[in-house]
C-alpha cells in the first residue's frame, strides 16, 4: 500500500516543485497548516479580474504535501478562481468520501488517491488547496476595496 501512495511520480512531483517563493506585490496571500504533521504551506498570488495572472509558494511539508503543491504550482496560472474553488471541494471528496478524482490539467491529482486511507496525510495533501481559496478571498476583498475607495471620474 505505502508503495502505492508514494510512488515514483508522486516522489518526483515532491522533489521539483515550481514557483517557489514570494510575490512582493501579490493580491492576496494565505497560509495553512496542519497541526497534525507540522506542514505548512503559504502562497501568494494575484489575479486579472477572476483569473490567476501570477502564483508563488512556500513549501514546508511531507512528500504528499510536497506532491499537491507541485501539482498546483504547474497548473494554477490561467484558473480562475471559480475553478480553484471548485478544485479544493473536489479534492476534498476524493480524499473523504471516495469522490472521484479531479480530471482535465488537474488529473494528477489523482495520484493522490491512494492516500485516502491514511486520514493523517489528508491535512497537508490539502494544504495548497485551503491556502489558494484563502488567499483569492483575500485578493478578492482586496480588489472590492480598492475599487470602493478609488475616486470616481
Amino acid at each position: 500500500m505505502l508503495n502505492d501512495v508514494y510512488s515514483r511520480r508522486i516522489l518526483e512531483l515532491a522533489a521539483d516543485i515550481p514557483l517557489q517563493g514570494t510575490l512582493t506585490d501579490a493580491h492576496g496571500s494565505a497560509k495553512a497548516h496542519s497541526k497534525l504533521c507540522g506542514s505548512t504551506v503559504t502562497v501568494h498570488l494575484k489575479l486579472d479580474g477572476n483569473v490567476v495572472s501570477a502564483f508563488a509558494h512556500e513549501v514546508k511539508a511531507c512528500a504528499l504535501g510536497q506532491a499537491s503543491s507541485s501539482i498546483m504550482g504547474r497548473n494554477v496560472i490561467g484558473s480562475t478562481a471559480e475553478e480553484l474553488r471548485a478544485l479544493r471541494e473536489d479534492m476534498h471528496r476524493m480524499l473523504k468520501t471516495g469522490g472521484a478524482p479531479p480530471s482535465g490539467k488537474w488529473a494528477d491529482l489523482a495520484l493522490l488517491e491512494p492516500a485516502r486511507d491514511l486520514k493523517a496525510r489528508h491535512a497537508s495533501i490539502l494544504l495548497t488547496f485551503d491556502a489558494v481559496v484563502d488567499a483569492l478571498a483575500k485578493a478578492e476583498a482586496a480588489g472590492k476595496e480598492q475599487a470602493a475607495t478609488a475616486p470616481s471620474t
